[in-house]
């Protein structure tokens, strides 16, 4: 029938995680039309698609970074590698006043975050669609220009590093989501430490988000000035991470 009302968009579920329910109505309404988009729409770039477990699994697991002090008081965030639009989009709508640059080189997943940001009306979060290491080049306007990278990706920590040190401002900070504790990584990124000017600070288990029970959060923070060898060429720190 012409004129018919659109099926209404998924609110979060009765037994969605605290941090969900205690979104602002704002941001609660923004991340369920962005939810509605992953559902409607079968090329989104995630495999994670059905509302329920869109909110556990890409929402609430995002949110899970604000525990830190340091990524809830950021001003401005680069969201590397940010694929579907997690955690970035998340950390936009809930941080209304902080301005949040989603970094990611495949074209179709910055298309997709392109309508997810008109869908949802998201104002405080743009598309850079380019490479980490061309954003944080020297004379880039990426480099040291940032309070927070955050990156929820597949990735050994020493990677993560390399990608976020030149992107950061001395004191400011990476949050990376990562699966089960390695102690391999650990120790990698610790001997690359001061060749990244990145400092590991702590490691936070968060929860059983992202279909992994073992989620830990690790925080580091920005040492000292970039070095004048980062960042190296594109795709160099997955191939040949500092510290191994």
């Amino acid at each position: 029938m012409s004129g018919a009302e659109p099926p209404a968009a998924p609110e979060p579920p009765a037994d969605a995680p605290d941090s969900v329910r205690a979104l602002p109505p704002p941001a609660r309404e923004a991340l369920t039309r962005i939810v509605a988009l992953l559902a409607a729409e079968r090329s989104a770039p995630s495999s994670v698609r059905e509302p329920p477990d869109a909110w556990r699994v890409h929402v609430a697991d995002s949110l899970a970074g604000l525990g830190f002090a340091e990524l809830a008081s950021a001003g401005r965030i680069a969201d590397v590698g940010a694929g579907a639009g997690f955690p970035g989009l998340v950390l936009a709508a809930a941080l209304p006043d902080a301005h949040v640059d989603l970094v990611e080189s495949i074209e179709r997943k910055c298309e997709f975050m392109r309508r997810a940001i008109a869908e949802s009306g998201i104002a405080n979060a743009g598309i850079v669609c380019a490479r980490s290491e061309d954003l944080a080049a020297a004379g880039a306007a990426g480099r040291e220009a940032y309070d927070a990278v955050t990156v929820r990706a597949v990735g050994r920590l020493s990677t993560l590093a390399e990608l976020a040190s030149p992107l950061l401002h001395y004191g400011g900070v990476l949050v990376a989501w990562k699966g089960h504790r390695d102690p391999d990584e650990e120790a990698e990124l610790a001997r690359a430490a001061a060749e990244l000017a990145i400092e590991p600070v702590e490691v936070r288990h968060a929860g059983p988000y992202a279909g992994s029970r073992h989620r830990h959060l690790h925080l580091m923070r920005k040492a000292g000035p970039t070095p004048s060898n980062l960042p190296r060429r594109p795709g160099v720190a997955k191939k040949r991470p500092l510290g191994s």
